[in-house]
């Protein structure tokens, strides 16, 4: 991508696979289910694959080397264990949102069902302010690291971004996106394994482990490491980075999972019976992502920092995610800069897309037909869903742009001080019948307070009453502000539900949007409508009534509230496992012990890392191909039908054939 092209590559590539989808499949995204939740019906490796590429922001790749360039190898790990156990966590959310709330558009519409307008709109500005600051954070690091390899104008790179990717969101909705979100996977991961294999093996400046673990050795000879074990970049006992660990996991749960809609837009558009997996084999194939990388890129700008090719970085540079793009010219000069604005540039317009489509779904279905226009047509709901992608694609470079302006960084705004507070909330209102409503809002609006007066006490007290943009982003400032958000957040929420518990039936929210409701109360007019719209313009026929009838026994198949159970059991026992393992049971004994990764150590533990990277590709890029044989075959057959005689591919069946692609 040069600096004059003036829209994306993803958006010519994503309205091409929407074109495709449209002709050759059953999927049609002038449907509003196919639009916001793609028929809920995606299977789990292209679940997986969206989730890594909906959470490989420019923030991932930016911040993760940034901290592995202060703090050494713990650096990596926390931001990439923080980072995954929500992802593992959430797969309780889902497998509880398949069986409590199965037709569920938002969470929001979960929220209201059970508690109304009021606690609605208390977390509607939750579930807002989360969409905003992670689109600011995509927006900011894009921009910053197009402005940095290209000499683009930031605003500039500031609305691009957005504006591209709105093209393809508008064009194909969901499913196109997952697609779009899988091409951009295999990508990064490609170019992943170029800068690996370059600084680990090939580069006449590094390439070994052994070398590295030198020029590691010989800078925190000079320039120790404050707060680690002998001031050593190679050991996990670094008290600063154990305090951005706390950080991360705790501004994740905020920002990452449980208040972004982009995150729950993937579990409804999951199948029901593959949920669970989607989400476990998401997480796990991300681990290796920001781990790999900032141990790759990350470590090379500190063991470069005496070579002539590497530029000096200074604090702000550090703090605005430069130390990869440094380390990337100073190893391969422009190319290595090319690869890297590749790799970053479709890492920020995969999660702007998320982010797109979640809002236009916040947006469409929680405020314009919830509050504005209830009696909404799905005409209607169309166009407002294609409006609001572009309204917030405009919003998110204005955004980005005022952030840029006043000094924001991405260390900033990668917190979790405003929206921690309702992370307990939210999960509770899913999947708890006792959750009291009155304590669940006043734990999230109380925790917010508190969170952001101790955040702000915190600030001042250790910075001689000095508050602004650069004391407000100090570590043990912002744990402060964590800590205390999401502990009055949950503590309020659990005692006053075991005090004051209610008794929720889950069988009203099972019942929201349910197609079987909405068929019953229909006319018959207006039911043989709907399957003409589904059926493409067909005239309604007893065959297609029956088609769609047997959609809806399929989806009741999945929906076996004893199987989602086991389902969410199963979450429950590996995400719990799995946390364990990545915060406690690994970095903590490393920790204690003071250990110094001599040169064996510091190659295992990196090459571990290459083959988790290896396994977590397999996973995200194999197995989604397998797992859409059928489709594939499908759109091949009508690529080959237009070849040989024009117009004769074009995909044409009744609804019934939704549960087969």
């Amino acid at each position: 991508m040069s600096s004059s092209e003036v829209l994306p590559q993803g958006a010519g590539y994503g309205v091409g696979l929407t074109w495709l989808q449209a002709r050759y499949t059953p999927f049609s995204p002038s449907n509003s289910e196919e639009f916001s939740s793609a028929y809920r019906s995606v299977k789990p490796g292209l679940i997986a694959a969206g989730i890594v590429s909906a959470w490989t922001w420019a923030a991932t790749l930016l911040q993760s080397s940034a901290v592995a360039y202060k703090y050494g190898i713990s650096g990596p790990w926390w931001y990439a264990g923080g980072a995954t156990i929500q992802v593992l966590l959430f797969a309780q959310l889902a497998a509880k949102l398949k069986l409590n709330a199965p037709y569920a558009h938002t969470w929001l519409e979960i929220v209201y069902t059970r508690w109304g307008p009021i606690a609605h709109s208390v977390f509607l500005f939750f579930g807002l302010a989360t969409n905003v600051i992670v689109s600011s954070m995509l927006v900011l690091g894009g921009s910053a690291t197009v402005t940095d390899l290209t000499g683009m104008s930031t605003i500039a790179a500031c609305f691009l971004i957005p504006i591209g990717v709105a093209i393809y969101v508008v064009a194909g909705g969901m499913r196109a996106t997952l697609l779009c979100d899988y091409t951009h996977t295999t990508v990064l991961f490609a170019i992943i394994f170029v800068f690996t294999f370059t600084v680990y093996a090939t580069s006449p400046k590094i390439g070994s482990f052994e070398k590295m673990h030198e020029l590691l050795t010989t800078v925190a000879e000079t320039s120790p490491v404050p707060g680690n074990a002998g001031g050593s970049y190679l050991t996990i006992r670094s008290k600063n980075g154990l305090v951005f660990g706390v950080i991360n996991i705790i501004g994740n749960f905020a920002t990452v999972q449980f208040n972004d809609q982009a995150y729950w837009q993937r579990a409804i558009a999951s199948k029901p019976a593959t949920c669970v997996k989607a989400y476990l084999y998401g997480g796990l194939a991300w681990f290796a992502i920001p781990f790999i990388f900032s141990t790759t890129l990350g470590l090379s700008a500190v063991a470069l920092r005496n070579d002539p090719a590497m530029r000096v970085l200074t604090p702000d540079d550090v703090s605005a995610g430069l130390p990869a793009p440094a380390a990337a010219a100073a190893l391969l000069g422009k190319s290595g800069a090319a690869a890297l604005l590749i790799v970053l540039f479709l890492a920020v317009t995969s999660a702007t897309a998320a982010e797109l489509i979640a809002v236009s779904s916040v947006l469409t279905y929680d405020i314009y037909k919830r509050y504005l226009n209830p009696r909404a047509t799905e005409a209607q709901i169309m166009r407002v869903s294609h409006l609001m992608v572009a309204a917030f694609a405009i919003f998110m470079g204005l955004a980005g742009l005022v952030f840029f302006f006043i000094g924001v960084s991405l260390g900033w705004l990668y917190m979790g001080v405003i929206l921690g507070s309702a992370v307990v909330p939210i999960a509770l209102c899913v999947t708890w019948r006792k959750a009291n409503k009155i304590g669940c809002m006043l734990g999230a609006v109380l925790g917010f307070f508190l969170g952001i007066m101790s955040w702000l006490v915190a600030t001042a007290t250790l910075n001689d009453n000095v508050i602004n943009v650069t004391t407000t982003g100090g570590d043990f400032e912002m744990l402060t502000g964590n800590l205390v958000s999401i502990f009055v957040g949950g503590v309020v929420s659990v005692i006053s539900s075991l005090i004051w518990p209610e008794n929720f039936d889950f069988d009203i929210t099972r019942s929201m949007n349910s197609p079987h409701v909405q068929q019953s109360f229909a006319d018959e007019t207006d039911f043989k409508e709907d399957i003409k719209e589904e059926s493409l313009s067909k005239t309604p026929s007893e065959k297609d009534e029956k088609d769609l009838q047997q959609v809806f026994i399929e989806e009741e198949k999945e929906l076996d509230p004893v199987e989602l159970q086991k389902a969410f059991n199963f979450a429950a026992w590996c995400s719990v496992i799995l946390l364990l393992i990545f915060i406690i049971i690994i970095p903590l004994p490393l920790f204690f012990a003071q250990t110094i990764f001599g040169v064996r150590g510091f190659t295992a533990w990196v090459t571990i890392g290459i083959i988790w990277a290896f396994a977590s590709a397999l996973t995200v890029i194999i197995l989604p191909l397998f797992e859409s044989r059928a489709a594939l075959a499908m759109v091949a057959r009508g690529v080959l039908k237009d070849i040989f005689k024009n117009g004769s591919g074009k995909y044409d069946a009744s609804p019934g054939e939704l549960s087969k692609a």
